[in-house]
């Protein structure tokens, strides 16, 4: 019994190294995707530097939901990959222990993974991306630069949403803009313009949006009337100031935003429609479904690291890459169902685990009895075509 404890103790011990590793690195990579948008901010907005460490950080949780379960994943797959090469596993069946009694380890070791995952998507997702919304809203409300970024429909302001193809920031020549402007009772004013300039009124913060040769689409809410009205020159006037002054720090939540409790209460008290109650129904369920990955994802890793002697180090690691795509492609192929209303959310969001988990399942009897899954040659060929191209992707 003693020895089996050492060994369980090895084993966990030996998984902790490249979990830490691959989630430092992987995380390190979704936050590179975000290094354009920053050095935007820093140079265009004149955003500080603690602004931008609080943006990252609020952002960080929702690049864990994914790198976590990824490097589980990859953790189990590279140490059981290492011990079937380095003949510990033929050696540790020569001592008695079967692949069922190398498994608690790596069952702790995925619960550990999955306890942290949901933590993440629970409590740290919501909060992060509340933090990071409000962050975003003062950030427009004390400099209208960050409320015309590129591309995007900008809601920050009250009332007012822009979208603008293309800012020069150092003429605040505008490219392309839509104003939709709800700040006057019952009146929806839309104003679209091929081009615009940003004008401050002096060192005060009022500034205007002045559009050329658009159009403007007035809405009467009340009496439902439409004027249509065509421009030369036209000016919209923005007040941060006041704006700053009356806002009550009250922002509106997405699903994704709301806590586990908001959630629920939200879901029992009902919606008018059923799109947003199946998307409320799917975050409700991916909270969940996406920590239980790591379960999924390592249970399947095991059997396939153990296999790795007939596959190569590189097919067996292209398996689970591989694997591990195909995890996420029916993660989107069911929230994608799930919305459109073609099958329940519950389905949607853990049809993916069921399914890696039971490939997972059926490898693992099939190692255990000494009768390995041998895939096609195509598949083999394949798997090593995939690491190939990411080494030469990694490799500068």
């Amino acid at each position: 019994m003693k020895v089996f404890k050492r060994i369980h103790t090895y084993l966990f011990f030996e998984l902790v190294p490249p979990f830490v590793i691959s989630s430092f690195f992987l995380t390190s990579v979704f936050l590179m995707t975000r290094i354009p948008e920053i050095t935007n901010m820093v140079v265009n907005y004149n955003c500080r530097i603690t602004d931008i460490l609080l943006l990252i950080a609020c952002t960080l949780p929702r690049f864990m939901e994914f790198t976590i379960p990824m490097s589980a994943m990859i953790s189990v797959l590279l140490t059981i990959m290492r011990m079937a090469g380095e003949n510990e596993i033929i050696a540790l069946k020569g001592a008695g222990m079967s692949l069922y009694k190398l498994l608690p380890p790596v069952l702790f070791f995925t619960v550990t993974a999955l306890l942290i995952t949901l933590g993440v998507t629970v409590y740290g997702i919501p909060q992060g991306k509340l933090a990071l919304k409000m962050k975003t809203i003062e950030l427009a409300r004390t400099s209208i630069d960050a409320a015309l970024q590129e591309r995007r429909f900008n809601s920050e302001l009250d009332g007012i949403m822009i979208y603008v193809a293309h800012v020069d920031m150092s003429t605040r020549e505008l490219t392309d803009v839509y104003i939709e402007d709800r700040r006057t009772a019952d009146v929806v004013s839309i104003s679209t313009a091929p081009r615009g300039r940003l004008v401050r009124q002096g060192n005060q913060d009022l500034y205007t949006i002045r559009l050329y040769d658009g159009m403007i689409n007035q809405v009467n809410v009340h009496n439902h009337s439409v004027n249509n009205i065509n421009f030369g020159n036209y000016d919209i006037n923005i007040d941060l100031a006041a704006m700053q002054k009356n806002w009550s720090g009250n922002v509106r939540k997405d699903f994704d935003e709301m806590s586990l409790h908001e959630l629920l209460q939200q879901i029992q008290t009902g919606f008018q429609s059923h799109d947003m109650e199946s998307e409320a129904r799917l975050v409700l369920h991916e909270k969940f479904s996406i920590p239980f990955a790591c379960l999924a994802l390592g249970l399947l890793a095991f059997p396939l690291g153990v296999q790795s002697v007939s596959l190569r180090k590189s097919g067996g690691f292209g398996l689970g890459v591989g694997f591990f795509l195909l995890y996420y492609l029916l993660l989107a192929i069911g929230w994608s169902g799930g919305e459109a209303g073609y099958y329940p959310p519950v389905i949607a969001m853990w049809l993916p685990n069921v399914v890696i988990g039971g490939a997972g399942i059926f490898l693992l009897r099939r190692n255990a009895r000494e009768r390995p899954v041998h895939l096609p040659l195509w598949v083999h060929h394949l798997a090593a075509e995939v690491v190939v191209r990411l080494r030469k992707r990694a490799t500068p």
